[in-house]
């Protein structure tokens, strides 16, 4: 019989994530049952979404993520032992997984990858990356020589975003809050960044569009939000990933009529799950994959070793101390 160790929500989050927020249980695995396989974590995700997601789970519930794992025992002919694959089983070393009790977010098996690492099939060539792929080309809609302006920019998904932008021809403006993190925009294209923790967010904008912004990728909302808003084209297209300013549990930024420009501009915005396009799930994933060989979609991972070590990895990732996909190697 295997033991699972687990990491369960042992407190609710008050304001930014603590160790106290976490347990490290064990749990013996229960036998496998027809059309279920037993998958041993390689790689485990944090992210944003954690934090907002576990406050509707009761304090004992284990801690949700996604992982990518190796099928160690089988009895589902489509997961055969050794493969690799993604499942949305949660913070465990080991998960039996039952493919059809899942309504959304589906284990798969990963593609195949060549010399690329496993982890990216949680990230860049999975969720991270059809999150980008999805939600800028389906909402945003960019047309080439337009302006694209991402925050979050130095973040998995913002990272993406803005590389995706450039590949289609648009002229791209990321936010984030480190030097370092800038440089690494710079490095992968970007046409300008803005350091928003040194620089005044407003005017550096104006600078860098001075003709004004077509296309938004928000993952941060707040005042960053109202301010690009504020300095976007008639007939902008907004898409609203995420407002991760606002997780960790902060008074809310305040901001000035935030439906004036809506008005006035005629701007467009719809915030977005990215599995609105699970049936189209692997047309992002090809294609992430397929410019990633191109060399045209570079990829960066922060990556924490030790399963024991997840929650100060999520706790970190929470602070803006991960630069790309933060990633837990078990």
């Amino acid at each position: 019989m295997h033991i699972a160790k687990k990491w369960i929500y042992a407190k609710p989050f008050v304001d930014e994530p603590t160790l106290d927020n976490f347990e490290l249980v064990e749990e013996p695995v229960p036998e496998l049952q027809d059309g279920e396989f037993l998958i041993k974590a390689l790689y485990l995700s944090v992210d944003p979404y954690m934090r907002i997601y576990m406050l509707a789970n009761p304090t004992g519930s284990t801690m949700i993520g996604g992982q990518v794992g190796e099928v160690i025992e089988s009895r589902h002919a489509d997961f055969p032992v050794g493969a690799l694959a993604f499942a949305q089983v949660g913070w465990r070393t080991v998960s039996v997984c039952a493919p059809a009790s899942f309504e959304t977010r589906k284990p798969y098996v990963l593609p195949e990858l060549g010399p690329l690492p496993a982890s990216l099939g949680m990230g860049a060539l999975g969720t991270v990356g059809n999150t980008a792929y999805f939600g800028l080309l389906e909402i945003c809609q960019p047309q080439p020589g337009e302006t694209v302006v991402v925050s979050g920019a130095a973040g998995a998904v913002g990272s993406q975003v803005g590389q995706i932008a450039k590949i289609k021809g648009c002229r791209v403006v990321g936010i984030a809050g480190s030097a370092e993190k800038c440089e690494w925009l710079r490095e992968l294209g970007f046409d300008g960044v803005i350091n928003y923790k040194e620089e005044d967010v407003g005017e550096a904008l104006r600078q860098l569009a001075p003709d004004g912004v077509d296309c938004y990728f928000d993952n941060v909302g707040g005042r960053t939000a109202e301010t690009v808003k504020g300095q976007m084209k008639p007939f902008g297209r907004i898409a609203v990933c995420g407002t991760i300013s606002q997780y960790n549990g902060r008074e809310p930024a305040r901001v000035t009529d935030p439906q004036r420009d809506f008005v006035w501009k005629q701007l467009v915005q719809e915030g977005f799950s990215v599995h609105r396009w699970t049936d189209r799930w692997f047309e992002g994933v090809h294609q992430n994959l397929r410019w990633i060989q191109e060399g045209k979609l570079k990829v960066r991972e922060t990556v924490t070793d030790g399963f024991e070590n997840m929650p100060r990895a999520f706790i970190e990732m929470m602070r803006g101390g991960n630069v790309g996909k933060a990633v837990v190697k078990a």
